[in-house]
């Protein structure tokens, strides 16, 4: 149980917590991470039967990790010591654990079986927050947990091992999950009820939007296809079409693809061009750090992409835009650098400046994925 300021609760959380593991025959420990509680709540919790663990280091996940380490069990329970949870639950979990499951999720949202009493959660948690971020794991991340923000859950400790969390803030309960789906962890969902919790001199730890949006950042941090390889490969797409309008000059009813449009889709080039190499990037970074597991993907890339091939491509590249543009300085040369016909010109300045940039990326792009594809010793 992570604390923080919870002498109204965190005593009878810890009574309900033995009692629940003395009924079912269950062998066990009650152990709160304090994080730096100034009202008495370590020795409260003491006087209740729990191991209380310092943990200096401010943050929910800080505080996990530091009673996790001190866990001596094969299979591990985390709940908030708010007692909005009923302890009296954990045999349940122990019994899908014991099942063969990795992660035990609790849910308490409706959708999941779950129960949400009056004034328990927020209304704008309830129908927004929760559920949003929920069915991006389920649709990015393909788990089918319905309620990612349950604080109530049990794992093995060999799963939590083989995450190594990273997160230390209120994103740790999102990363457990979303890691445990990239690396194969075997997940099942338990409906409980969620109770108001029974604390009255201070407000809950949860700030909505801050702690939404690094939710939110975490999301988009951990799937580069979603961050940046989706967006880019439209952004490519949208400026291919663009110069197959705009370098011939097409004409659509009364609408003319000019020159305006021509620079607008190399814009649309280059930015979704490196947001490509970005996404490539993120991922290898992410294998190589034990973020995510091995992709297959890339090894292909690799093997398919050298560094030579793409230093050889990006070469071609600029050599061809240099090429074009030196085309439009040879016909300022023959009018002797006057005025020229930007109509015509333009249409081998752009291409050609946007082809030249596109080359220069790749070169680069193709040494810095060089440098993140080492191993590491």
């Amino acid at each position: 149980m992570p604390c923080l300021n919870e002498a109204e609760t965190v005593g009878t959380c810890v009574r309900s917590a033995l009692a629940a593991l003395e009924r079912a025959a269950i062998a066990g420990e009650v152990i709160v991470a304090d994080n730096g509680s100034g009202d008495g709540s370590p020795a409260l919790a003491r006087q209740a039967g729990a191991h209380v663990v310092n943990v200096p280091q401010r943050g929910y996940g800080h505080a996990l990790m530091g009673g996790l380490a001190a866990a001596r069990g094969r299979y591990l329970i985390m709940g908030d010591a708010d007692d909005s949870y009923d302890f009296g639950e954990i045999p349940r979990f122990v019994a899908k654990l014991r099942e063969g499951y990795d992660l035990v999720q609790g849910c308490r949202l409706a959708v999941g079986g779950g129960r949400v009493l009056p004034g328990a959660m927020p209304f704008l948690h309830r129908v927004c927050g929760n559920p949003l971020f929920s069915l991006l794991a389920r649709r990015w991340f393909h788990v089918e947990i319905h309620d990612v923000y349950c604080g109530l859950r049990g794992f093995t400790k060999d799963a939590y091992r083989r995450l190594d969390q990273r997160c230390t803030g209120m994103e740790f309960a999102t990363e457990m999950i979303l890691k445990g789906a990239r690396f194969g962890v075997k997940m099942t969902e338990l409906p409980i009820t969620l109770r108001p919790d029974g604390r009255t001199t201070h407000r809950p730890h949860l700030k909505t939007f801050h702690d939404g949006w690094r939710t939110l950042r975490f999301f988009l941090m951990y799937s580069p296809r979603w961050l940046f390889l989706e967006p880019g490969m439209a952004l490519i797409a949208a400026g291919l079409a663009g110069y197959a309008l705009a370098w011939p000059g097409v004409r659509l009813g009364g609408v003319h693809f000019s020159l305006n449009t021509l620079i607008v889709a190399s814009l649309a080039l280059l930015v979704g061009c490196q947001s490509v190499l970005f996404a490539i990037g993120t991922k290898v970074f992410a294998i190589r750090e034990g973020f995510v597991p091995g992709d297959g993907r890339i090894e292909r890339f690799h093997r398919r992409f050298t560094l030579e091939r793409c230093l050889l491509a990006g070469s071609a590249a600029v050599v061809t835009g240099l090429a074009m543009i030196a085309v439009a300085a040879a016909q300022w040369w023959n009018t002797g650098f006057g005025d020229l016909d930007y109509e015509h010109t333009s249409r081998w300045v752009i291409p050609g400046a946007t082809l030249t940039a596109l080359g220069f990326q790749t070169v680069f792009s193709s040494f810095f994925l060089s440098v993140l594809g080492m191993l590491r010793k």
